[in-house]
């Protein structure tokens, strides 16, 4: 019997590592094909990867931060001369992940860890399959409605997951109420940030404040917030408030990087971030947390820091015919935000936003009227909207206050980049920055890697 299943593991395997040599050579973007093949043909093929990971499983799930926090856990591990597998494009749905492993597993081999993102509805069915030993929960916001539902929803569906396995070591923000309400029964270590202090005063503006509800039915109250329901909460009727994390920490939020302290079991270590604003200082302090549990010393988490590379979109800069590009992927209001928090005229020449409302989009665009585009009142360059719901989205910056004049609109996104690059201004030494939806992203990808000509 066992001699059957691993024949039937290993035909599943060769077989999506060939789907996924043809999808290269066809340049497809089918990243979910591989998996579907080895589900089909092993249904359990997740659990079978498992049992050769020699240390530790470690899922991320959340609202926003999930593929630059695993991005970072992996990138540190790999630092730690440890192998590790990992779903690095983000493609965090059961198929996604199945994906990523049967192209990444090398046959007959064993790895140390596994690093895992997992959409937060698809996390229960990700736990059928494998133990998973910690589970990072980065936060929980109003996301896709049309999707997940309110917030209540998706953090019982993650509830659901975590009573899967007892055994599960949670590691959870201590700033979101939320999230610091999961898993009350099982092992639980908490991040957050004591002080947040910004660099420049534009920064420092507060993102829209979001109403959460505790338990007994109050809405929560705050000695500091940093943005959204993320900060030091209390519920003014009863004793539920913020839980001293486990991993304090310091933040200095600057226009080019960001300087956290982190404090933990009377010790402090101090890590420098190229990644831009406050919610990447989370990601880092959960990747920082995650690492730090493993052993993995603070030294080799500074040279990781130093090295990582951003995972395509998620502030990843690079230079397109010689113009610095920044690409910052939106999907929300708390996280758009938070990204338009750092755009100013010192570091952005240019803005292109592409909105679409394709299904993994969500089809309901209404949350950009719920982002702080007001934020770009003081920001006095040229703005370029592309994508299914451009008119959407310029309608929304002339009510935010923005200059018609400087609101020009170019459907095709393909066309629209190549707007942005003919009409940069090369005086300047900002960016493009570049902010589109996930589907919009996709079809970047395409653009910004010449399989697409502009």
């Amino acid at each position: 019997m066992k001699a059957l299943e691993n024949i039937k593991f290993y035909t599943a395997l060769s077989l999506a590592k060939t789907a996924n040599l043809g999808l290269h050579l066809l340049h497809s973007s089918g990243t979910s094909m591989p998996g579907v093949i080895a589900l089909k043909i092993k249904k359990d093929f997740l659990s079978s990867v498992s049992k050769y990971c020699r240390k530790k499983i470690i899922t991320i799930t959340g609202t926003n931060g999930k593929t630059t926090t695993a991005g970072l856990i992996a990138h540190i591990i790999k630092t730690s001369d440890a192998t590790v597998l990992h779903n690095e494009k983000g493609a965090n749905m059961l198929t996604g992940i199945a994906s990523s492993l049967a192209v990444s597993y090398k046959p007959f081999s064993k790895f140390d860890y596994a690093v895992l993102e997992s959409d937060e509805a698809y996390l229960t069915r990700l736990y059928d399959y494998i133990n998973s030993d910690y589970l990072i929960v980065t936060n929980l916001f109003r996301d896709q409605l049309d999707r997940y539902g309110e917030l209540n929803t998706t953090a019982l569906k993650i509830q659901d997951a975590i009573s899967k396995n007892p055994d599960l070591k949670l590691i959870l923000n201590a700033d979101d109420p939320i999230v610091a309400g999961l898993g009350m029964n099982t092992n639980r270590i908490f991040f957050g940030f004591d002080e947040i202090q910004y660099e420049d005063e534009i920064s420092d503006s507060q993102a829209p404040p979001e109403s959460v509800m505790c338990s007994c039915g109050a809405s929560f109250e705050y000695d500091k917030r940093y943005y959204a329901h993320i900060g030091k909460y209390f519920c003014p009727h009863c004793s539920n408030k913020r839980i001293n994390p486990d991993y304090r920490a310091k933040a200095v939020i600057g226009d080019d990087n960001s300087k956290i302290i982190v404090f933990h079991n009377n010790n402090s270590y101090e890590f420098v971030t190229k990644l831009k604003g406050l919610y990447n200082a989370y990601n880092v302090l959960a990747a920082v947390c995650a690492a730090l549990e493993q052993n993995i010393s603070p030294d080799i988490i500074r040279c990781a820091l130093d090295s990582y590379k951003s995972v395509f979109g998620r502030a990843e800069k690079f230079k397109l015919e010689n113009i610095p590009v920044l690409v910052q992927l939106i999907k929300n209001p708390t996280g758009a935000s938070e990204v338009l928090r750092t755009i100013n005229r010192k570091t952005t020449a240019k803005l292109l936003i592409i909105i679409n409302d394709n299904y993994a989009d969500g089809r309901d665009v209404s949350w950009l009227w719920d982002t702080d585009f007001e934020l770009l009142a003081d920001y006095d360059g040229e703005i370029v909207v592309s994508g299914l719901r451009a008119d959407d989205m310029a309608v929304r910056l002339k009510y935010a206050g923005i200059n018609t004049k400087r609101i020009v609109t170019v459907y095709n996104i393909s066309s629209a980049v190549k707007y942005a690059l003919k009409t940069f201004p090369y005086q300047s030494t900002g960016n493009l920055v570049i902010m589109p939806t996930y589907t919009a992203l996709l079809e970047m990808q395409h653009i910004l890697h010449g399989k697409k000509k502009i």
